[in-house]
């Protein structure tokens, strides 16, 4: 068995941290305290020259639901068009209805606009209603894969239903688990699940100068150890 490590970088630096780690891929974006958003084209660019492994960017326009009106789905246009010129891998996306489905229609204009680079759909589907019937709208779509908690909380506390989605999905597109992944769980879910890919942050908190002004933050960045710790059990796990 073959398996993949996909991190969420939100920085340059994270970005390499993830490389350094022996990370296969990473998700970029910035702003992920609120659940990450589409990061700048400055950014983009920059990691994009730095990292040899595949870079797919977060196609985001702000945090919240993921009902678009017309102008934040012309930026995501715009955004994945700027993904493609810079030589992107993969762009991450997901729309939906007011009803709580897949948003088909413009779902498929943006995967349009993405080729030839590969498409992920991200945790809206964790919103879907139906998530049996959103899973097959989105193989009929064309993506690569789903980034998914199984509608829980966690990849753990979903592991249930991320069981019943690999089975479902039987290999016409591969279920990514996300969500909570870290040393304690990632093995057991990898076993419980039946999924190859798994996407986690491996994140700590880079904290406060000892005299910090009022413009300071605390603020996450990806840990070149904590990737290279997952690595090594995925490895093993793949023995």
């Amino acid at each position: 068995m073959s398996y993949t490590l996909e991190i969420c970088a939100n920085s340059v630096q994270s970005a390499q941290a993830a490389q350094a780690g022996g990370a296969g891929r990473i998700e970029l974006c910035q702003n992920l305290e609120q659940g990450g958003i589409t990061p700048s084209y400055g950014l983009i660019r920059r990691v994009r020259a730095l990292l040899s492994i595949q870079v797919f960017v977060l196609i985001r326009p702000r945090p919240g639901n993921f009902v678009y009106d017309d102008e934040e789905f012309a930026l995501m246009q715009t955004d994945v068009l700027a993904c493609r010129e810079l030589g992107c891998d993969g762009v991450v996306l997901g729309m939906l209805d007011e009803a709580g489905r897949v948003d088909v229609d413009r779902c498929q204009e943006l995967i349009a606009l993405a080729q030839p680079m590969a498409v992920t759909f991200h945790r809206a589907f964790d919103v879907c209603q139906n998530q049996a019937a959103a899973l097959e709208e989105i193989i009929a779509l064309g993506c690569q894969r789903v980034l998914t908690s199984g509608g829980a909380v966690s990849a753990e506390a979903g592991q249930q239903q991320l069981a019943a989605l690999v089975a479902q999905a039987a290999g016409r597109i591969s279920m990514m688990p996300g969500a909570g992944i870290n040393a304690s769980n990632l093995l057991s879910l990898a076993a419980a699940t039946g999924a190859t890919e798994f996407h986690t942050s491996t994140k700590k908190l880079i904290p406060l100068p000892s005299q910090p002004n009022e413009f300071d933050v605390a603020h996450w960045q990806t840990d070149a150890g904590l990737v290279r710790e997952l690595v090594g059990l995925l490895t093993e796990g793949s023995d």
